[in-house]
């Protein structure tokens, strides 16, 4: 079923680096929580497809934006994963009670992880749909040139066409220096709780390798990958929105 249409307003909650936006469904626990990808907002497939999802089931579900994303305040080239993984935790405290079911989308599985490890015990599960944790270090910085790289250091920013715009993405040094500061791929991930991963074999933005390494560095035992041979990075066509609300039925 696609997302609404004409989705409700948002509201907002006092987070670290100003108003974030969000919507919110009351329902039965746990909940599910989704978290964004990079340049990425609330009205999204996936996010509004789990609102349907979480309607038809009377399930508790938040989604949110980050600072500088969406509905939220302030400026996207101004933020970093540090300030976002705030942002969530700020959203999942003041905005959720008890065991959550986290959804994390690319880098919205970066978040969902460092949210995860900072609430451990109010995790009941993960499900991570093309995760991208520490992608400004494992992916995006062995992408550049050389000549990127230099333009990116000197002058605190480059642009880069993107995949889904007519806007360019702006990619900062802070980015990329921040995000080393908030790796979580460094050795075994302190998850515990049971995990599922979807991911697209012809992702060509994060290969499916990356989440495979991901899962074997999980703690967690209960951890299953779903591969899928015709699946890009979006993972929104019918069959990969089919799986992804199979994958939360079965759990």
């Amino acid at each position: 079923m696609p997302p609404a249409m004409h989705p409700s307003p948002a509201s907002f909650i006092d987070g670290p680096h100003g108003r974030l936006a969000y919507r919110r469904r009351t329902g039965a626990g746990p909940g599910v929580v989704w978290f964004g990808g990079f340049v990425s907002d609330m009205l999204g497939t996936k996010a509004g497809f789990l609102d349907d999802w979480a309607e038809r089931r009377g399930r508790a579900y938040l989604r949110f934006d980050y600072s500088g994303h969406g509905e939220s305040d302030g400026r996207f080239e101004d933020g970093c994963i540090g300030d976002w993984a705030a942002d969530a935790l700020a959203a999942f405290d003041g905005l959720t009670e008890g065991p959550q079911i986290l959804v994390g989308s690319s880098m919205g599985a970066w978040t969902a992880s460092l949210v995860a490890l900072a609430r451990p015990e109010r995790v009941a599960v993960a499900v991570f749909i093309a995760p991208a944790p520490d992608f400004t270090e494992k992916l995006m910085w062995p992408s550049f040139s050389e000549e990127q790289r230099n333009t990116l250091m000197r002058d605190g920013r480059l642009e880069l066409p993107s995949d889904y715009g007519d806007e360019p993405d702006i990619i900062t040094r802070k980015l990329i220096e921040d995000g080393r500061n908030h790796l979580v791929m460094t050795g075994a991930v302190a998850m515990r709780a049971p995990v599922r991963i979807l991911q697209g074999m012809q992702d060509d933005v994060v290969p499916y390798a990356h989440a495979l390494a991901f899962a074997d560095q999980i703690e967690s035992q209960d951890v299953d990958i779903v591969l899928s041979k015709t699946g890009d990075h979006r993972l929104s066509s019918p069959a990969d929105l089919e799986r992804l609300a199979a994958t939360l039925d079965a759990l």
